[in-house]
């Protein structure tokens, strides 16, 4: 598993753009996009645009659904609730690099 640069730079452009929903953390398994809105959203945009939504790569993953990991929104905004559980479920799987780049995003969430 790897950091996805790419969704990193997204993830900060659209913190900077203010594309935020200021959230707890409880509420991701309510905000997260369902495996329809994911599928849908990769038919209609391919997997270059699908990658932007995830922080994860796993490059030994089939599949490019499988291949994408740590989401950190609704395919629009980014969700403080999708930042702080990635943060945390990256730091127990060991993935510092994700886990830092969350922990970024946290910070310029919080402080914008």
């Amino acid at each position: 598993m790897k950091l996805n640069r790419k969704a990193y730079e997204n993830a900060k452009a659209l913190v900077r753009e203010g594309k935020v929903v200021r959230d707890s953390r409880d509420d991701w398994s309510e905000h997260a996009p369902s495996a329809k809105d994911l599928s849908a959203y990769l038919d209609k945009h391919g997997e270059d645009e699908y990658a932007k939504w995830f922080l994860g790569v796993d490059d030994d993953e089939g599949g490019t659904k499988g291949r994408y990991k740590f989401p950190f929104s609704d395919l629009a905004k980014v969700h403080r609730c999708a930042v702080i559980s990635g943060e945390s479920r990256a730091s127990q799987y060991g993935h510092d690099d994700i886990r830092e780049a969350l922990g970024d995003l946290l910070k310029r969430i919080d402080e914008g």
